[in-house]
């Protein structure tokens, strides 16, 4: 057979090349041929022809944020999510091979047909359209922290208050700029799930209401309504889009629906909720878990970061872990750096502790697995919890209660000791970065976390 696959992931980083490199694979050893268009962080890669597709005899899509299947009308189409396409690449196939799969019938339909194993095909169209926000809006954050903590590393003289950057240097215009980064981070947010819900036509509604939402002098707040009021903006904006959409207007109106009238009223819409009804509310909201986080001592910072590093290391870059990794970039751009630490620990011990384990017991792991292992540890290194997955998938009884155990050690260690950390991202290249203050504690929480870990699964290994 002739297939062809289309991977993305929400970041755009791991999951997506991992699914390519496994559906791949999995074609080739069954006699097939594929060509796998993956959608990840740095855009579009080996993109699918229309010669291609017209060619193909089935679709995968593997994907955890939202994509656009309209090409495909006409075909037999299997849509999973990402984790699917890495952890059943060859059932998927199958499928094709018993004649399985549905055909897609129409414009940007649902495809329906059996369910895999235990595993639900499609995520939730909630997720999707979160996750597809989340993707868009990684960068700027990245790029906002990085340049902040790079201005203070490098340019911030010591004072009684803390490190400050002179007026008027060069590395206060990079805070300036790293700052700018910051306020794109809710628009960003709020347009691309707009995007997602209602095509191109909820991108101006979306991003408006974003900024509408991010400021509260709008609707007479000092702070603005954050992250939260980012997703809620873009999830009104899209389904407000969507609804004027699919209203019957006279022929000669509408050419301008699209590019006049859907976004002026859905920007009116959504601006006007958030200005007269829900913006002081979800402000308030947003004040009160800043006051949370500022108060935190002791037994609170503990469980916070026992929770987000069980979270981070439990579907090792699913849905969960996602969760997680939002809650702490949002707390990034919120002035809440020092939840984005113990994240950012959590995030490597899971491949780095399995990578160590692999060292420490040979005997204890096929070939395949210890080659797993020292690709594991170099995704570690650079922040790719799912490195960790092929272990997981293998003997997840043993593997997924060590690496959660050894994340949440790690993230408590790192919350204690104060570290930081102002980039979404996390691992050693994060320090390499100069993105993390308190550097030797950094690492000292992940040297914990990746020996509790290593230790534990070695032990549970023995017994077996």
């Amino acid at each position: 057979m002739r297939l062809v696959a289309v991977t993305s992931c929400p970041t755009g980083i791991a999951h997506t090349y991992m699914a390519a490199e496994k559906l791949t694979k999995a074609a080739q050893a069954r006699g097939h041929q594929i060509k796998v268009e993956t959608q990840g962080s740095i855009g579009v890669e080996n993109r699918l022809t229309d010669e291609e597709i017209r060619q193909a005899e089935g679709v995968i899509i593997a994907a955890g944020k939202g994509v656009d299947k309209d090409r495909f009308v006409g075909k037999r189409v299997l849509e999973v999510s990402v984790a699917d396409g890495i952890k059943l690449a060859d059932q998927l196939i199958e499928r094709f091979e018993r004649g399985d799969v549905p055909v897609l019938e129409g414009p940007s339909s649902e495809v329906q047909g059996p369910k895999l194993a235990t595993r639900a095909e499609v995520k939730s169209p909630i997720y999707q359209n979160l996750m597809n926000g989340v993707s868009y809006m990684i960068p700027f954050v990245v790029v906002g922290g990085l340049l902040i903590a790079l201005s203070l590393a490098l340019g911030g003289e010591p004072t009684p208050k803390g490190l400050v950057i002179p007026q008027g240097s060069m590395w206060n215009t990079i805070l300036q700029v790293g700052v700018a980064s910051f306020t794109f981070m809710v628009p960003i947010l709020s347009g691309f799930i707009a995007y997602s819900i209602a095509d191109r036509p909820g991108l101006a509604p979306g991003m408006v209401g974003g900024y509408v939402a991010a400021n509260g002098s709008f609707f007479g707040s000092a702070a603005g309504t954050g992250f939260i009021g980012g997703i809620v903006a873009g999830f009104v904006a899209g389904y407000v889009v969507r609804f004027i959409k699919g209203l019957r207007v006279p022929r000669m109106i509408q050419p301008v629906m699209p590019i006049l009238v859907i976004p002026i009223l859905g920007s009116l819409a959504v601006s006007a909720l958030f200005i007269f009804v829900i913006g002081r509310p979800i402000a308030g909201v947003m004040e009160g878990l800043t006051a949370f986080l500022n108060g935190m001592q002791g037994s609170s910072k503990v469980i916070l970061a026992m929770v987000l590093g069980a979270m981070i290391a439990f579907d090792m870059g699913g849905p969960v872990n996602k969760v997680a990794f939002m809650f702490g970039a949002a707390m990034i751009a919120e002035g809440h750096p020092e939840v984005m630490g113990p994240i950012a620990v959590a995030i490597c011990v899971p491949p780095l502790g399995l990578g160590v384990a692999t060292m420490l017991a040979r005997s204890r792991y096929s070939s395949e697995e210890v080659e797993a292992g020292k690709a594991a540890f170099a995704m570690g290194l650079v922040g790719i919890t799912e490195g960790a997955i092929p272990f997981a998938a293998r003997d997840p009884l043993r593997v997924i209660p060590s690496i959660m155990v050894g994340s949440m050690v790690g993230a408590v260690v790192a919350m204690l000791s104060g570290v930081t950390d102002h980039v979404p991202h996390g691992g050693p290249i994060v320090a390499v970065l100069q993105a993390v203050d308190n550097v030797p504690m950094f690492f000292a929480a992940v040297a914990v976390g990746v020996a509790v870990t290593a230790l534990m699964v070695n032990l549970l290994k023995g017994r077996q």
